[in-house]
């Protein structure tokens, strides 16, 4: 068992990884949204996102938010992403791991290019 003072910790460290779901901005942000039904946790969906909520915090991105979704229903291409950038045609990207997250939040979410070599039809 810990002590409380290990259990507060724990709580303080995740309470700057939880996603704030306020949506009073929401047509201002960028929201990533990761697939996590049961296929897309099997194939590997929740150290996606856990690598897109890491990334968003360490560059303290505010106007990015990153969640969850059901089924996408395109279980043999999980785990599915799909980014939504405000004014823009959703991106879905497929078969993503968390090497191929960073580059899509480089490339992507900070440089507003498009990675195409995860899309959908490039797979």
């Amino acid at each position: 068992m810990k002590s409380i003072a290990d259990i507060k910790a724990i709580r303080d460290k995740m309470q700057a990884r939880i996603v704030n779901r306020d949506n009073s901005d929401a047509e201002l942000e960028t929201r990533i949204v990761v697939g996590m039904a049961t296929c897309g946790i099997a194939a590997g969906a929740r150290p996606v996102f856990n690598e897109f909520v890491d990334l968003v915090a360490a560059k303290g991105m505010h106007n990015v938010k990153v969640t969850r979704t059901g089924c996408l229903g395109m279980c043999k291409l999980e785990p599915i992403v799909e980014i939504f950038v405000p004014g823009e045609e959703k991106v879905t990207y497929v078969k993503v791991d968390p090497d191929k997250a960073k580059e899509i939040f480089t490339r992507h979410i900070v440089g507003g290019q498009v990675v195409s070599e995860y899309l959908i039809g490039e797979q």
